[in-house]
Parts: structure tokens; sequence; C-alpha cells
């Protein structure tokens, strides 16, 4: 059987913390920032963790070592 394989794209775009959860960073950020208010690109800087735990679980596989 062939080693199981990360996927790259999940390895740059989600984090797991110690206690499972998974961590994004917020879309809307990179360009076109004059229109977006300052205190919408404040709350923007701020990290996400994954809401559904069905979504959470496939990430975790498919960024597993």
């Amino acid at each position: 059987m062939p080693k199981m394989r990360s996927h790259s794209g999940a390895k740059k775009r989600f984090r797991v913390t110690a206690t499972g959860k998974v961590k994004i960073r917020r879309n809307n950020r990179n360009h076109i920032l004059t229109k977006k208010a300052a205190k919408r690109q404040r709350d923007l800087r701020q990290n996400a963790y994954l809401a559904s735990e069905k979504q959470a679980a496939t990430m975790r596989s498919l960024i597993q070592k």
C-alpha cells in the first residue's frame, strides 16, 4: 500500500491547533482594500475556525502527515 500524501493546497491554507480545531485565514483581504471599511479590514485580520465539524474532519484528513 502506498503512503498517504498530504494535500499541498490544504497544507497552505489550514492549520490544526493543539486542541484539534482547524484554523483558517479569512478571505477578502488581498486587494481592492480601498472600498472596504477599516472596521471590516480589522475584523478580517483575525483568524477563524471552521464552523462545521464535518468540514474540519475532512481538512484534518487532507493535511495529516
